[in-house]
């Protein structure tokens, strides 16, 4: 089971502290498939949504598949349903309910030649965090390079 990573959604990665992911499969149709193997994507800023037992992804742009005719193009803004078991459905949507959480796609991957997503339970970070992590990077950087000099 190869998997090939199509996007990754970095700026998740700095806004936002992870504190679990899931995988979900995403119902396509025809051209957002085509168009998704071609690397025409966006996650930036897309988040996934509960709704009436079902979860859905919002905002996520896939753009259009440029071998298709006139009349077989899709929405590249339309929602699109994520497919979980009902239990994952019912748990997530309760930690964005309770918890103030959201859910954030972390990176879109083809998985058996299968289009995924991987979700992201996450808090938003504040700035001050944020620069607390550059921070901190920073430090272990200079670290390394003096470890690197001394040896």
């Amino acid at each position: 089971m190869a998997e090939k990573t199509i996007t990754v959604n970095r700026k998740a990665q700095h806004d936002y502290h992870i504190l679990e992911r899931v995988e979900a499969g995403i119902a396509l149709t025809g051209t957002e498939i085509k168009a998704i193997r071609d690397g025409r994507v966006n996650l930036r800023d897309a988040y996934a949504r509960p709704e009436r037992g079902e979860m859905w992804l919002v905002g996520a742009h896939i753009g259009p598949y440029l071998a298709a005719g006139r009349l077989n193009q899709h929405e590249p803004r339309r929602r699109r349903k994520l497919l979980l078991h009902r239990k994952q459905i019912l748990e997530l949507a309760r930690e964005v309910e309770e918890k103030g959480l959201t859910l954030v796609p972390l990176r879109l991957y083809l998985k058996s030649g299968r289009a995924k997503v991987e979700l992201a339970l996450a808090r938003g970070r504040r700035y001050y965090d944020r620069r607390q992590t550059i921070a901190r990077r920073e430090a272990e950087r200079e670290m390394q390079r003096a470890l690197r000099r001394r040896g």
